[in-house]
């Protein structure tokens, strides 16, 4: 099975570099990235050997980056016609959508990996607390993981890759937005304090923020592990009922 899980692997990540959609995609968030940082966070105004200006706007960028990603997972097979195909090969539906889960997962690896010169441009200038923005980068990955899911999962209500994009960024938006002040602020006017907590348990953005402050929480590893673990369980569960059932 780990054979199977690894040519669907390889098959996914070759086919982003076969067209402009990898090369597009690492080049705008290699630009984006910094870019953020140096001018809408004012890295240099901060007078702080870190990259909190950058780790600050990081998860925007993913809200818009990772569903542009992800959209193709399932929404193209089914366009081309070749998901019946895909579906009749003796191959297990779990190895599909991890396959194709790792794949983007890996290009957005990449793409994060790209912010790196930053990190040794801060230890040139100063004396960064480096443990916790290695912890602060494995936060990032996670919270690209979780919008990647997200959006494999939605890309299989669809065959417009389009429609999967909007409907991906849409959910990935409404997870980061459920943690802010303002957002519980108002629910807790109109809804229950229950509804309130629980709104707020579902924000990514905490959990990120718990990395980007260099902690490590079981909390927080259980929730993006189980919202990926989740999406791709709901999004072969959907592939699968579209297609009449069978594996």
């Amino acid at each position: 099975m780990i054979h199977t899980l690894w040519a669907i692997y390889r098959r996914e990540l070759g086919a982003y570099f076969l067209t402009p959609l990898a090369y597009v995609f690492l080049a705008v968030f290699g630009f984006a990235a910094p870019a953020f940082a140096f001018h809408v966070g004012r890295f240099f105004d901060t007078n702080r050997a870190d990259l909190a200006p950058m780790f600050d706007y990081l998860p925007w960028l993913l809200v818009i980056l990772m569903p542009a990603l992800a959209m193709r997972a399932w929404a193209e097979e089914r366009d081309r016609g070749t998901l019946e195909f895909l579906m009749a090969l003796p191959i297990p539906l779990w190895a599909t959508a991890g396959g194709k889960f790792l794949a983007a997962w890996t290009m957005a690896a990449l793409a994060i990996a790209l912010t790196f010169p930053m990190w040794i441009a801060v230890n040139y200038l100063g004396e960064p607390d480096n443990a916790a923005i290695a912890t602060a980068y494995l936060g990032t990955l996670l919270l690209a993981g979780a919008y990647l899911a997200v959006g494999q999962a939605l890309s299989a209500t669809t065959a417009n890759q389009v429609v999967a994009f909007v409907l991906g960024a849409g959910a990935a938006f409404l997870l980061t937005m459920a943690g802010l002040p303002f957002v519980l602020s108002v629910l807790g006017a109109s809804a229950p304090a229950a509804v309130t907590e629980f709104v707020a348990g579902l924000s990514a953005l905490d959990h990120y923020n718990a990395f980007r402050n260099g902690v490590i929480g079981l909390a927080d590893l259980v929730y993006f592990l189980g919202l990926i673990g989740i999406c791709l369980t709901m999004g072969g569960a959907l592939v699968s009922e579209r297609r009449g059932g069978g594996r």
